[in-house]
């Protein structure tokens, strides 16, 4: 693809300070040569980067090449974000090797229908306790989920031993999930990073049989521990189970993606093995229990166990399938990613002189078929860029009073971003810098252009809606 650099087409440039004459490319078409005043713009209403500026990008998105500067419509988006990612984690616990971990409100909800659930028990097996029960149940369920912690750091070591990013752990209805922002880049290694959780709780599980075997039976500490052994087994089982989200389907989608040598195709088994996993749960689970096959006495009538029953399996099959769903959109994700590249997206641009009134500079602009404006020094070299929010504040009748650069952004470092720039280096670019526009250059240092964040939402939007 040929460079962009920023152009000034007016005859007669040559002769203004700071004048770049080289001759507009030829990737993008032509605009009209009269100008427009900008449509109403409104301020974006994300924290990132939620750009809306002027400009028209490259042959890979000509749905902007027809749209002259100052006439563009309203943008409110920003750079995409990762599916699932929340603003606010719940409560800091900690940040253990560096990754915070949050207990989601979810939990609190939980642990106390696990004091409830594991208190009646307790009045069966140890009535003498009374109502201190309740305070032995609350233990518990503190201590069943710090395994669970002891579970998602396992999979947080793993990711780090391999240099992948945790973002956070969050403990959370029915379990946790430990935030890993990047796929592993082989297939063992995704097999090893998945079979870590289950197998720690498997440890667990053996540490707390081997502290078993050493007190009194039919005590409080022999209640506990045998629960919290008997829920470390459940854990590594149910996890093991292989369908997405749990951890066997990330070593089953690991089995697959090694045979094939398609880490898609891993992912849309493991997928649907996972939402056939949860119709299997939400009917399963309450024959079994129904039948007594799990050990409890089969009953004839649909009584209070029997909902409580079906509504557990229904959760639990909900989550599963939700989570089958988002692991195959996060897979289209990373396949569509490096579709976006900084060059393909990046907006012509003019070059202006600091106090260049607005109406020139959008005049020029025009005529060049730019629909971005750097400001620049004498010698060329950028110091700002245009906002269009800032423009659309301007009446129109005030513009040729009005300087450039009393509506121009200063260009801080994060500002800059290469035109190599593709994929999620180019949203990690993005995300480290909130801005409405970036100025984008070549390696050398030369401007090639205007990069606009609402450009790569749309972009990112476009890619995301195309079947993998």
């Amino acid at each position: 693809m040929a460079k962009r650099p920023a152009a000034d087409e007016r005859p007669g440039a040559a002769e203004r300070p700071g004048a770049v004459t080289r001759p507009a490319p030829r990737n993008h078409p032509e605009a009209p040569d009269r100008p427009h005043a900008p449509a109403p713009a409104r301020e974006p209403r994300h924290t990132a980067h939620t750009p809306a500026a002027p400009t028209g990008p490259g042959p890979a998105h000509p749905r902007h090449d027809d749209r002259p500067f100052a006439h563009s419509e309203d943008d409110k988006g920003g750079p995409p974000q990762r599916p699932q990612e929340s603003t606010r984690g719940g409560l800091l616990m900690g940040r253990p090797f560096g990754v915070p971990v949050y207990v989601a409100p979810s939990w609190f909800l939980v642990a106390a229908l696990i004091t409830w659930v594991f208190g009646g028990q307790l009045e069966r097996v140890l009535p003498e306790l009374g109502a201190a029960r309740y305070l032995v149940s609350l233990f518990f369920a503190v201590a069943f989920y710090a395994s669970v912690l002891v579970h998602e750091l396992a999979h947080t070591v793993a990711a780090l031993r391999f240099k992948l990013p945790v973002r956070r752990i969050q403990l959370q209805f029915f379990g946790g999930v430990s935030e890993i922002e990047k796929e592993a880049e082989t297939p063992g290694r995704e097999f090893v990073l998945a079979f870590v959780g289950p197998l720690l709780s498997l440890v667990l599980s053996g540490v707390f049989y081997a502290a078993l075997l050493a007190v009194e039976p039919g005590t409080v500490p022999g209640v506990l521990l045998a629960g919290l052994m008997v829920s470390n087994l459940i854990v590594a089982a149910f996890n093991l189970l292989p369908g997405l989200p749990l951890d066997g389907g990330r070593m089953l989608r690991a089995v697959v993606w090694k045979l094939t040598g398609k880490p898609m195709a891993g992912t849309v088994a493991a997928a649907w093995v996972g939402r056939l996993l949860a119709v299997s749960v939400l009917v399963g689970l309450p024959w079994l229990t129904q039948s007594g096959a799990l050990g409890s006495e089969a009953g004839d009538g649909v009584g209070m166990d029997t909902v409580l029953d079906a509504l557990l399996a229904a959760i639990l099959a909900a989550i599963i399938w939700t989570g089958a769903g988002n692991s195959l959109r996060m897979a289209r994700l990373r396949e569509h990613l490096p579709e976006l590249q900084a060059r393909a997206l990046t907006r012509r641009a003019v070059p202006v002189e600091t106090d260049t009134p607005l109406s020139e500079a959008l005049r020029r602009a025009n005529a060049a078929g730019a629909r971005a404006l750097v400001v620049v020094d004498a010698d060329g070299q950028p110091l700002s860029l245009v906002r269009e929010a800032a423009i659309v504040g301007v009446p129109e009748h005030r513009r040729p009073w009005v300087a450039v650069s009393g509506l121009a952004q200063e260009l801080t470092e994060g500002m800059r971003v290469s035109a190599e720039l593709a994929g999620e280096d180019l949203l990690d670019a993005l995300r480290a810098t909130p801005a409405t526009e970036y100025l984008v250059v070549e390696g050398n240092g030369e401007i090639y252009g205007v990069l606009s964040a609402a450009d790569v939402e749309r972009a990112f939007v476009k890619a995301m809606a195309r079947p993998s």
